[in-house]
């Protein structure tokens, strides 16, 4: 499968959306710059990339986007499932989506599960909190600051 990378500039870094024609393999953080492709960007990739563009603006709350299948755990795609289910300007503790998904013990393997996430943002990892405080983020802590201000959600 043949791979397109563009990138999406925000406040905070580029963004990479990575995917072909069909689908999106990867959404890279402004931490984990990498190559943009040349040429014009396939369907799916121009989509996210607009999609992206969008809610990095403040103008789109949802993303309707085809994502590839990717090798998972079923516990990994059990905790991206319910990263989904988290509203926009709402987040849950790590201990809330451990409970979410019936494992109320699970609470580190749910930051785990976030920090391999193929898709950040588009399944929002960034919406997971620690119970006394912002938590980690694989793109680091202003990173998920800004996105969550984005949607409402400060944090000291």
């Amino acid at each position: 499968m043949e791979l397109f990378r563009a990138k999406v500039d925000s406040p905070v870094g580029d963004w990479g959306v990575e995917g072909n024609s069909k689908v999106i393999t990867r959404i890279y953080l402004p931490s984990e710059p990498g190559p943009v492709s040349r040429g014009v960007a396939p369907k799916a990739v121009q989509v996210a990339v607009q999609q992206l563009t969008e809610y990095l603006s403040g103008k789109r709350k949802h993303f309707h986007v085809a994502l590839v299948h990717v090798p998972a755990t079923p516990f990994q795609i059990e905790v991206w499932e319910a990263l989904n289910e988290i509203p926009f300007g709402e987040v849950r503790t790590y201990a809330e989506v451990a409970e979410a998904i019936g494992r109320p013990r699970a609470m580190r393997a749910i930051g785990n599960a976030n920090h391999v996430n193929p898709w950040p943002v588009i399944v929002p990892c960034h919406r997971v909190v620690a119970r006394h405080g912002i938590g980690g983020y694989g793109g680091g802590i202003d990173v998920k600051r800004f996105l969550l201000a984005l949607e409402g959600v400060t944090y000291d």
